[in-house]
């Protein structure tokens, strides 16, 4: 999927390659927040218009990855609450977690259960994993997510115990 198909053109064409050459960000958020396919491809353009209307107030000071997340982040977290408040009425969330994509033959079961913890977490958990995974250092997960390094050290050591005895 092309995230630009649905941009105009910037006069000095400076979003379009920035949004290309980071995609992967936007990917891997949209992937971590939503299950399901369509749902995975309305995030991703949600995002990328979220980028897009946000551009203009970009600080080329600072790294765009940075920006990025912080932006695709917030975007992600806000569909996710949206979609279980629509959901509430109708779905617990035992059932949305157990409601992942059949593991095909072969599948390690670690890593189904592994996605199942990860879908049960909540959402700045969620974010907090990501950039973790991401190999984003601690100073730059705690500017992305607003908190100081030290929250987001005591918080990743946490995050690893609460997997550790959800998987053992």
């Amino acid at each position: 999927m092309d995230l630009t198909t649905t941009m105009s053109r910037d006069a000095d064409g400076g979003f379009e390659p920035l949004l290309e050459r980071h995609r992967g960000i936007v990917f891997k958020i949209a992937n971590g927040y939503a299950t399901h396919p369509a749902d995975r491809e309305d995030l991703v353009q949600e995002i990328a218009a979220q980028l897009w209307r946000a551009w203009p107030a970009y600080d080329p000071a600072r790294r765009f990855s940075t920006w990025m997340y912080r932006i695709a982040l917030n975007v992600a977290i806000s569909h996710l609450r949206a979609r279980q408040q629509r959901e509430r009425h109708h779905v617990t969330l035992d059932e949305q977690v157990h409601g992942l994509a059949a593991p095909e033959p072969g599948d390690d079961a670690r890593l189904l259960a592994l996605q199942r913890c990860i879908a049960a977490l909540d959402p700045m958990s969620r974010a907090l994993l990501l950039l973790y995974l991401d190999e984003r250092s601690q100073r730059e997960i705690a500017e992305i997510l607003g908190i100081t390094e030290t929250n987001v050290s005591t918080r990743i050591s946490r995050l690893k115990q609460r997997i550790r005895d959800q998987l053992a």
